[in-house]
C-alpha cells in the first residue's frame, strides 16, 4: 500500500518552497541592482569620454588654426628673406659678368642632377631654388677685380676666393631651410673632391652634396659660356673636359658619383643651356 503525504508534510515542502522562492527573489533583486549601478558607471564614464574625446576634437581644430597660422607667418617670412636676397643678388649680377639666364640654367642643371643621383623631390627643388645665390659673395669683391679682363694677380685672386665666405655670412643667421641650402652651397660650391678646391680646402664627403652638385652644374655652364680669357666650348668640348680633363679641369676635382650622373644626364645639360642661351 502507498503512504499517502500527510497534510502537515505537503505543508511543510511548500514552506521550504516558498522560503526558496523569497531567496532566490531576493538575490535576482541583488543583481539586477548591481547590474544597474555598473550599467549607471558605464554610462557615466561613456559620457566622460564623449567629452574628453569633444575637448580633443576641438583642441586639435585649435591646434590646426595655430600651425597654420604659424606656418603662413613662416613661409612668408622666408619668402621675404628670399625675395630680398634675390634682389640682392640681381644687384651682384649688374657687377659681374654672369648673366640671368646663367642663374636659371644652373637651377634647371641642379635639379635634373639632384633628381637623377637618386634625391627627393623636395629635396632636388630645394638644392635648384637655392642654386641663384651660389655667387652672392661676389658682390662684396671690388669691382676692379670683379670685372678685369686679364688674368688676376697673385694678390687678386686671393681677394677674389673670398666671395663663398662673403656669401656664406650673408646667408646665416635665419631658420629658414632653403637659405640654410644656400648657405652651404655658396660657401662649398668651389670645394674640389680631392682637396684642391677652395675656401677651405674640403675634400670627399666634407663637401655638403648640394655644393657639390653645383660645382659639377656651375663647371659644365662656365665651359659652354663665353668669357674674357676663353669662347664657348661646345657640349661636345665640355663633355669630354669634365669626364677627362684638360689640364685646368681634372675629374678628380668631381664627385665620382656625380661624374657618373653626369655621363647619363649630360644631353640633358645641353638642352637646358640651348633653350636658355643668351
Amino acid at each position: 500500500m502507498e503512504c499517502e503525504t500527510s497534510p502537515e508534510s505537503l505543508a511543510a515542502q511548500v514552506n521550504d518552497l516558498q522560503q526558496q522562492l523569497v531567496q532566490t527573489t531576493a538575490q535576482l533583486e541583488k543583481y539586477a541592482t548591481d547590474l544597474n549601478r555598473s550599467w549607471e558607471r558605464e554610462r557615466e564614464r561613456g559620457q566622460q569620454l564623449e567629452a574628453t574625446y569633444q575637448q580633443l576634437q576641438t583642441y586639435a581644430r585649435d591646434l590646426k588654426v595655430a600651425y597654420d597660422a604659424e606656418k603662413r607667418k613662416s613661409d612668408e617670412l622666408e619668402q621675404a628673406h628670399y625675395t630680398s636676397l634675390l634682389r640682392l643678388n640681381r644687384a651682384m649680377r649688374y657687377k659681374d659678368d654672369e648673366s640671368a639666364s646663367h642663374i636659371e640654367r644652373l637651377s634647371y642643371y641642379a635639379k635634373a642632377i639632384a633628381l637623377h643621383l637618386g634625391l627627393g623631390e623636395a629635396q632636388a627643388q630645394m638644392i635648384s631654388s637655392a642654386a641663384p645665390m651660389h655667387d652672392i659673395g661676389k658682390i662684396g669683391i671690388p669691382d676692379a677685380i670683379l670685372l678685369k679682363k686679364g688674368p688676376l694677380s697673385a694678390e687678386e685672386w686671393e681677394e677674389m676666393k673670398k666671395h663663398p665666405a662673403l656669401g656664406a655670412s650673408l646667408l646665416k643667421g635665419t631658420p629658414s631651410p632653403l637659405l640654410e641650402t644656400a648657405g652651404k652651397i655658396a660657401l662649398s660650391h668651389h670645394e674640389r673632391w680631392d682637396g684642391s678646391g677652395y675656401p677651405q680646402g674640403l675634400k670627399g664627403e666634407a663637401i655638403p652634396l648640394p655644393g657639390r652638385i653645383i660645382m659639377i652644374a656651375d663647371q659644365y655652364d662656365a665651359l659652354r659660356s663665353p668669357r674674357p680669357y676663353k669662347p664657348a666650348f661646345t657640349h661636345e668640348r665640355t663633355y669630354d673636359i669634365i669626364l677627362n680633363g684638360d689640364g685646368r679641369t681634372l675629374p678628380q676635382h668631381f664627385d665620382p658619383r656625380l661624374l657618373e650622373v653626369f655621363r647619363d644626364v649630360h644631353q640633358q645639360l645641353a638642352t637646358i643651356y640651348d633653350g636658355l642661351h643668351d
